[in-house]
């Protein structure tokens, strides 16, 4: 399914089961639903959460400032010539690369980065950095769309916000996990239990087709009815 599916479905059908089950709905619970729902498809640069967090302008900008500090490089002879040329020309070059890559590369540091400096804040963020550096290093639909993923997402969230009740794990967990199932409806499907090659997919659509489109309209309505049986069922109870 594409990310607008798949931010509709997940985040309203999550928050639509916290609320018919008694949990509260929270603004930490709408985010973290929104974020759990769009989350597998990090390990592809171009995808609606990581387009949206690095948006062309961001990489424009980081374009013009890697060659800035090419020109830097090269005219205060940071390293000795002809060393200096050689610094320069490849960070020129790599200001260039495609967008997808340089997302992809972007991630990258930040895994590093939480994952060298931010631990000292919080162990968490070590376990944070290590799962987007894998997200990096993982073909799509690879390791993001497993039960694996989906755990490493719910504990991780676990973790973190269990002092403020439980509906931000379960909205996140719930969320992450409807992504899975839905796009285990396509002709691909997914392998949820690697390194066992079965592979959970019910042929039901293929992305970008017009049956295709026909079934996330499908999905949608279907959501949008839950969510208004859980808004009446809410105010009900108040």
């Amino acid at each position: 399914m594409m990310g607008r599916a798949h931010l509709i479905i997940g985040t309203g059908v999550s928050l639509s089961v916290l609320a018919l089950s008694g949990f509260e709905v929270t603004p930490a619970a709408v985010a973290a639903a929104v974020v759990g729902s769009l989350l597998p498809d990090i390990d592809e640069p171009n995808s609606m959460l990581v387009s949206r967090a690095l948006p062309n302008k961001m990489l424009r900008l980081i374009q013009l400032l890697m060659i800035g500090a090419a020109g830097w490089v090269f005219f205060t002879r940071l390293a000795p010539p002809p060393w200096n040329l050689v610094l320069a020309l490849l960070m020129i070059s790599a200001s260039f690369m495609p967008s997808r890559s340089m997302r992809k590369v972007i991630i990258f540091l930040i895994g590093i980065g939480l994952a060298w400096y931010g631990e000292s804040y919080a162990p968490w963020n070590y376990i944070a950095g290590c799962l987007l550096i894998i997200c990096t290093l993982v073909p799509h639909r690879g390791l993001t769309h497993t039960v694996y993923g989906t755990v490493a997402w719910t504990a991780l969230l676990y973790g973190t916000t269990r002092l403020h009740g439980d509906s931000i794990w379960l909205a996140g967990g719930i969320a992450y996990l409807l992504h899975l199932l839905a796009d285990s409806l396509t002709n691909n499907g997914i392998k949820p239990l690697p390194p066992f090659k079965w592979k959970l997919r019910f042929r039901l659509m293929s992305t970008g087709t017009r049956k295709g489109a026909k079934v996330e309209n499908i999905c949608i309505t279907l959501t949008a009815v839950l969510v208004v049986i859980a808004l009446l069922r809410y105010k009900h109870l108040i």
